[in-house]
């Protein structure tokens, strides 16, 4: 097992159980609890906020079409 899946597998960085959140974890995604329920977001990078806004902008603009 390598130290990105022991910092996944950590209780400790998971909020509210379904919140990864690791600064010391680099990437800005990574796998659900569940397997198979695809990825989420490692709150914890501070990159993570370009997805959000993204998601955000779009929401924004398809809302005024």
């Amino acid at each position: 097992m390598n130290e990105e899946d022991e910092m996944w597998n950590d209780p400790e960085n998971w909020r509210l159980g379904f919140l990864y959140f690791n600064p010391k974890d680099k990437r800005i995604f990574v796998l659900k609890r569940l397997p198979g329920m695809g990825l989420t977001l490692n709150f914890g990078n501070p990159y993570s906020i370009f997805p959000i806004a993204l998601i955000v902008i779009l929401a924004i603009f398809c809302s005024k079409r």
